[in-house]
């Protein structure tokens, strides 16, 4: 079995596989195998250490990456791999407090709240603290919630750090959002992971029952971290220290979700005795592409110093290409889609486009429309947040736990059933007032006798909210011992939802080809017990991302952001608006720290290509409000030419513009000696303008250069002629 396990392996992975003891940090560089070293030290902790498949945790950041190691492992140890708890974070905690939450007061029948449904709760916080929508936006508080909870902040901790307006306004709907969450007997995702750190803190026999149960855990994806996991990742090995952590600084990418780079380059030092292991050659990329994303990491100074070497091919040069607008830029690569298929005999599903923000998707999906190309756009509208999808999962979770105010409302009057708005209204008015959940509102209204004493309902009311109680009542007694599959079938015609989505003639059918595919998926939960089913098929689709809808198999072209491009690898890949604004992203250029993790997006996106990588972009782009042109990336300059092939098309009757090859390094472009030097970036002062950040500079038809500034307040952003522009540059 040995033989089995670490042949295919190279010298530093049999290292990582064989020290099995004490704590070991594991730096692997994209393509260089690191899930087959996990799934190894899997098989080789099982087969050669006699180690129970039981007592082993792999935890991963997405469902695809840890149904790949399920997979793999499967093809090494056969029916064992199942023992193996191999599952997101997430997942874990859920399960954790599935079994155990209810020793720090939540109720096990919790339901999990997706983005929509957080949005939906927080909206209602907004409205009973009289919240003014045009100062404060739901997706505003919601992330500062989640930034608090991800660094173990709760609301009366928020409380004592709060000395501002705005931070008072904050933890007033934070403690309010969790008082609604709790109502709801509902949890979020970051819930998730503060709670179990909370169980595991407030109860040292269960934590001691999990350290003694996991005797080693591997952690995948490190670098991504927050400091919640972090700080599980301390309490789950605090007994045997048999943990392996996985990852790449140069590939954190997720500060904006509270990742912390931190997590991983301190871990030697937080986890004395750690054995460092380096994972350097590359398997997936040609030398060229592989040289490419070298150079432009290799200038971050917040990174740990390592080698990349492979021993594939030199492969073709990097394409670095312009076109005059996003338009002609999807057109372009389209045409080039379709000389490489018919070359290389490339299939579609062998392409990806990847860019900085999900509206760059607009011209190659329209280019993919105008030319009949399929593609597969991950991130837009998610099966499962489709209306008829989330409509179904509604009702099902309101069987599961009628404490669920936010899938109440939703389907409280779908189909309509004579609950108009103002009937809501009241209801959620007087459940508010009396303090109790809507559905026990609900309950007393419906009760003709109390119905009638509590006043503003009219009998009407009282018996249209009997027929939904009705409903809900036979649904929730036949769900406890009918298989998902058959629940979804009872709902839909038992609520009258089939004859509903009939009604549309146009989309109806559509849309109840929807809610069979959901039928479809919770076939799979048919063999578990009924009284399980339920909750866990509500658990699993409750923990789906965007990235677990990519269906490799299907031949179509990928559209897909750099952050959600991480993982996965392609044989040819078009990084689209390689442009100062966009990568570096406008957001990121007053702090140097960010323009780093914007380095480390772009090679991401880089070392996701195996065999060709274009990098193209706009000289002329609407973006945030405006058009006008832009610069290169200033990650392109970092690519040596010598191992590119830049390619300027000029045309007749467009304006002189600056081209790729003429940019210097810094991006700097004034050639008036008399002028500041000047480049993206920098901050100026403007006479009348006041203070702002240059966007990017360029050549203009009068043969001055044309500079776009952000400036502060109101004043948004100017086009200024250089040569004119009463501007001083601010050290």
């Amino acid at each position: 079995m040995t033989s089995s396990i670490l042949g295919p392996l190279n010298g530093p992975q049999k290292q990582a596989v064989e020290n099995t003891e004490g704590p070991l940090l594991i730096l692997a560089g994209p393509g260089s195998g690191k899930t087959r070293v996990i799934t190894s030290r899997i098989a080789y902790l099982i087969s050669e250490k006699g180690i129970p498949p039981s007592r082993i945790l792999a935890v991963t950041f997405t469902n695809k990456a840890a149904r790949e190691m399920r997979e793999r492992l499967d093809m090494l140890i056969g029916n064992l791999s199942q023992y193996v708890n191999a599952r997101t974070f997430h997942a874990f905690c859920a399960s954790v407090l599935r079994r155990d939450g209810d020793k720090i007061g939540l109720d096990r029948s919790f339901t999990i709240y997706d983005r929509d449904d957080q949005v939906n709760l927080i909206k209602q916080v907004m409205e009973i603290e009289q919240l003014d929508p045009r100062r404060f936006t739901p997706n505003n508080i919601l992330n500062a919630i989640s930034t608090a909870k991800s660094q173990l902040i709760d609301p009366q901790m928020f409380l004592q750090q709060s000395s501002t307006y705005i931070q008072n306004v904050i933890q007033a709907s934070y403690q309010r959002y969790q008082e609604l969450l709790n109502r709801n007997k509902s949890v979020d995702f970051d819930d998730l992971l503060m709670l179990t750190g909370k169980l595991f803190s407030d109860d040292p026999d269960t934590l001691n029952w999990y350290q003694n149960h996991y005797t080693y855990i591997l952690i995948d994806e490190f670098q991504d971290t927050n400091t919640s996991q972090y700080a599980l990742t301390k309490q789950l090995s605090g007994k045997h220290k048999n943990i392996c952590v996985v990852g790449d600084p140069d590939q954190s990418i997720y500060s904006w979700r509270n990742a912390d780079i931190r997590n991983i380059l301190s871990f030697q030092q937080d986890f004395p005795g750690t054995k460092l292991i380096k994972l350097e050659e590359n398997y997936r990329s040609t030398k060229n592409i592989l040289d490419a994303a070298y150079k432009v990491i290799s200038t971050n100074t917040n990174r740990i110093e390592r080698g990349l070497h492979t021993n594939n091919d030199l492969g073709t040069p990097i394409i670095i290409e312009e076109a005059y607008n996003p338009d002609e830029e999807a057109q372009m690569l389209l045409k080039e889609i379709q000389r490489l298929k018919e070359l290389h005999n490339y299939d579609l599903n062998d392409f990806a486009f990847m860019y900085r923000v999900n509206a760059q998707s607009r011209a190659v999906e329209e280019g993919c429309l105008r030319y009949g190309i399929r593609y597969n756009l991950i991130g837009g509208l998610r099966f499962y947040q489709r209306k008829e999808v989330k409509d179904i999962i509604a009702y099902l979770r309101i069987l599961a736990n009628p404490n669920d105010e936010v899938s109440l409302l939703r389907i409280i009057n779908i189909p309509t059933r004579g609950i108009g708005q103002r009937t809501i209204d009241s209801l959620v008015q007087f459940a508010r007032s009396e303090g109790i959940p809507l559905y026990s509102a609900i309950q007393a209204i419906a009760d003709p006798k109390l119905g009638e004493e509590i006043g503003d309902f009219t009998s009407r009311t009282s018996k249209s909210l009997r027929g939904f109680l009705d409903i809900i009542n036979s649904l929730a007694k036949t769900s406890q011992t009918t298989p998902v599959a058959q629940i979804i079938d009872q709902v839909a015609d038992i609520t009258g939802y089939r004859a509903y989505l009939y009604k549309d003639k146009e989309l109806g059918r559509e849309r109840w080809e929807n809610v069979q595919e959901l039928r479809s998926t919770a076939m799979e939960f048919d063999k578990m017990a009924p009284e399980e089913s339920l909750t866990s098929f509500l658990e699993g689709i409750g923990l789906i991302s965007d990235i677990d809808n990519l269906t490799e198999n299907e031949d179509a072209i990928t559209l897909i952001t750099l952050h959600q491009a991480k993982g996965l690898e392609f044989p040819v890949v078009f990084m689209i608006g390689m442009e100062e604004g966009l990568i570096p992203h406008i957001r990121s250029m007053e702090n140097p720290e960010e323009v780093e993790e914007e380095r480390r997006l772009a090679y991401v996106g880089m070392t996701r290509a195996k065999e060709r990588l274009y990098m193209t972009r706009s000289f002329n782009r609407f973006f945030r409000g405006s058009s006008g042109p832009t610069l290169p990336s200033r990650f392109l300059s970092d690519i040596p030419v010598e191992i590119t092939d830049r390619i300027v098309k000029p045309e007749p009757n467009r304006i002189a513009r600056p081209t790729i090859s003429n940019i210097s390094k810094n991006n700097s472009q004034p050639s008036n000696n008399n002028l500041p030097e000047l480049k993206t970036g920098d901050k100026i002062n403007h006479s009348r303008f006041g203070e702002g950040i240059i966007v990017s500079l360029t050549a203009s038809t009068a043969g001055d250069q044309e500079i776009t500034i952000a400036f502060k307040g109101d004043i948004g952003i100017k086009k200024l002629l250089l040569g004119f522009a009463p501007i001083e540059k601010i050290d």
